[in-house]
């Protein structure tokens, strides 16, 4: 255990300080931990989230394709000028529909859509594109945090616990609406001084005609048509029987087929590091899994609570927090659920409800802590390189992190009165 802390920290120290490009560290940290015996070969395979993988590669050459066409170019000029091309109505714009797009779908097929759409729009009026980038990582997680469907953590505890839909929904929405208001009205004021730009530009927006962006309608149509049955896949993804991840790359062989684009192009919209990224990701938190370091820690949680309903809720949401914003929220719930349930077991608890909320808001939104803490937050950073944009990872915690705290203060009270009143 001490062997793989030591390689998880280090890898860590690396991304903060970009020492090293973030990928290039954590394979190095993955190889480590397989050439020293920490996790074998086949353990690592297992380790692999394919669910996050499937999905990635997925929508990256579904998007990838539909960029061709120019509709994102389209989206992006009928979107400022309804904005009057004003920046800081563009921003809040985008965040409400980043949160309520990321409620209904997936948060990283969400910020795919968007980020193509953002990157025109601030090319278009000459504005740092950071904030907004910054903007959509927090408001996708918040957004996804609301409901079943939206993030992946809350895929796996209706897995696991059976709630459905609308349980997520009613309750969950109430504080995921009052914590949206909130950061929207702080972004309003941190971002300020970044919402400028020339009026002449704004003119030049107001003048355009959006549909000369339009290049293939025939394209447009079978991308359209992809898309939306993805989308409707997605949400339907329990009735059907069938995984987000499969109905991705489903999606993006038929797009491949229908559109008779070029393979290598297809495979060339996919960001191949932030995949390899991931998947060192999964393989050194499935080492510390393995060696039950999450487990150690449940049960010094539970040694705390003294088998409190409250005590624990409130720890696992702090907890998850601040764990799932410096290690990816997916293999962190899938090693807290069965741990949850050991507390529930070991501490005689029958109704487990509070804690299965805790769990979801503390991984859902502790993910916005730092560039890492959720598949969102690697993607936009991933798109965002790809244009020659660099978000720091100490750029973008001296926004986050503060925001992440504040949306977890705001759920303790939440936790509180939700066990006041059931």
């Amino acid at each position: 255990m001490s062997i793989a802390i030591f390689i998880f920290i280090s890898t860590y120290l690396f991304i903060v300080f970009g020492i090293i490009h973030r990928t290039l560290a954590a394979l190095i940290g993955a190889v480590a931990m397989l050439a020293l015996g920490v996790l074998g070969p086949e353990e690592a395979f297992y380790a692999i989230d394919f669910d996050t993988v499937g999905i990635l590669v997925g929508m990256m050459t579904i998007v990838g394709i539909t960029r061709k066409t120019g509709v994102f170019e389209f989206l992006a000029i009928k979107a400022a000028q309804r904005a009057k091309a004003r920046p800081i109505k563009i921003l809040t714009s985008i965040c409400l529909i980043t949160a309520v797009f990321s409620a209904f779908l997936d948060n990283v097929t969400t910020v795919m859509l968007i980020i193509p759409v953002t990157f025109a729009i601030t090319r278009q009026l000459r504005i740092n594109p950071i904030p907004f980038l910054i903007a959509i990582i927090i408001t996708s997680n918040i957004g996804g945090t609301a409901t079943l469907v939206g993030d992946p953590p809350n895929i796996m505890i209706s897995g696991f616990t059976g709630m459905g839909f609308m349980d997520f929904v009613i309750n969950l929405a109430p504080v995921v609406v009052v914590i949206y208001i909130i950061t929207l009205l702080i972004f309003k004021v941190i971002f300020k001084e970044y919402m400028l730009t020339f009026p002449i530009l704004r003119e030049r927006i107001m003048g355009l005609n959006a549909a000369d962006e339009l290049k293939d309608s025939a394209l447009l149509v079978k991308c359209m048509l992809v898309l939306s049955l993805t989308m409707l896949g997605f949400i339907l993804h329990q009735q059907i029987k069938l995984e987000p991840a499969f109905i991705a790359v489903l999606g993006a062989v038929i797009l491949q087929i229908i559109s008779k684009n070029n393979l290598l192009d297809s495979l060339r919209c996919v960001e191949w590091q932030v995949i390899i990224f991931f998947v060192s990701l999964f393989i050194m938190v499935g080492a510390l899994d393995k060696l039950n370091a999450f487990e150690s820690l449940a049960k010094l949680s539970l040694d705390i609570t003294d088998g409190n309903m409250l005590a624990a809720g409130l720890i696992i949401l702090w907890f998850s927090a601040i764990a799932s914003a410096f290690v990816d929220n997916i293999p962190f719930v899938a090693a807290m659920i069965p741990l949850i349930q050991d507390m529930g077991r070991l501490g005689g608890m029958t109704d487990l409800t509070l804690l299965w909320w805790s769990l979801s808001l503390g991984s859902c939104l502790g993910g916005n802590g730092t560039a890492i803490g959720a598949s969102a937050n690697i993607v936009v950073i991933g798109m965002a390189e790809k244009r020659g944009v660099d978000i720091s990872f100490i750029g973008f915690m001296k926004v986050a992190f503060p925001l992440m705290l504040l949306s977890i203060l705001i759920s303790t009270g939440y936790i509180i009165l939700w066990n006041t009143f059931h």
